[in-house]
């Protein structure tokens, strides 16, 4: 009786010092999946160059005014942006724009909330930068040169070179990500940036058939263009589609409209930070920077880039 009564008092204790052992573990385990790993933090900084971008671009366009004045400890000491200024815009456009503007600053927030993150790196919106686009993506210059600010199909039309690069790159981090902490708030970005190219491209759907004056060049071909630039700087295949697209491209290769770009399952298209760096840069090399980053964007992905250049 008495070995029994020692050998069950013995079991006890030592299941009870082995849950002691194994809960704190447990806690342990959960708490590291939560926390952004060095991998992610990178993951997650690389964004706010487009971020930056989308905000001074989105603020200017429809407020006459960026962060500077908006939230300037964002800004973190860097630069003003180049050549960014109010847009000519009809009411429902600059109410639209202003609205995404706002929600841009509430990205920058949540990242900066995550990782530490960087100042805002020198940027080129001038008209003179988006005419350049335009131009490549023609292959000719366009005459007059392209203004953005001009009007508002203009400034669609230049607002349509900018989110959708952003959300491929949340798409192509996501599978990346290790933290449940870095998955949530890349999905969260990614649902609305989703949104603000969906909005641009049904506003741009809707004329589409309609002439940019003064060039008597459609909509729809202003976005294919744009698209088939983006994929050939990015040098990774199809991953760009304008409003209108051949058949056999559309949803279940039955439609030529296109007013949401996915592939042959209609599911988003991914890309790696290389794969916009050569698109911002307009250079199609992550080494050699230009286009709406004069200086090369921030971040330690971006910067080991430009080391190697």
């Amino acid at each position: 009786m008495a070995t029994s009564i020692s050998t069950t008092g013995t079991t006890i204790i030592a299941t009870f010092l082995l849950h002691l052992l194994l809960v704190p573990y447990s806690v342990a385990q959960k708490l590291y999946q939560n926390v952004p790993s060095k991998s992610d933090v990178d993951l997650l900084e690389f964004p706010l160059n487009l971020e930056y971008l989308e905000a001074e671009f989105f603020l200017w366009g429809s407020l006459g005014r960026g962060l500077d004045c908006v939230a300037p400890n964002l800004t973190m000491g860097g630069p003003p942006p180049i050549g960014v200024k109010v847009a000519k815009l009809d009411p429902l456009t600059r109410d639209v724009i202003a609205q995404f503007a706002y929600q841009e600053v509430g990205h920058l927030r949540a990242i900066k909330n995550a990782v530490p993150g960087f100042a805002r790196p020198l940027l080129n919106l001038s008209a003179a930068s988006f005419a350049t686009v335009m131009n490549n993506a023609f292959g000719r210059p366009l005459v007059p040169p392209f203004d953005p600010y001009a009007n508002e199909l203009n400034y669609l039309l230049a607002s349509y070179v900018i989110p959708y690069v952003g959300l491929t790159g949340y798409v192509g981090a996501n599978p990346k990500l290790e933290s449940a902490t870095a998955k949530k708030l890349v999905a969260g970005l990614l649902g609305v940036e989703s949104g603000q190219d969906a909005v641009l491209r049904a506003l741009l759907y809707e004329r589409a058939k309609k002439k940019v004056m003064p060039y008597g060049i459609t909509v729809a071909e202003f976005t294919n263009r744009i698209s088939e630039l983006r994929n050939k700087l990015g040098h990774a295949g199809l991953k760009d589609e304008g409003l209108i697209v051949p058949p056999v491209r559309g949803a279940e290769g039955r439609i030529k409209g296109n007013v949401l770009a996915g592939d042959r399952f209609s599911l988003a298209f991914g890309r790696t930070p290389e794969e916009i760096l050569r698109i911002v840069y307009g250079s199609g090399d992550e080494r050699v920077p230009g286009g709406f980053f004069p200086k090369g964007a921030d971040g330690r992905i971006a910067k080991s880039h430009l080391k190697d250049a």
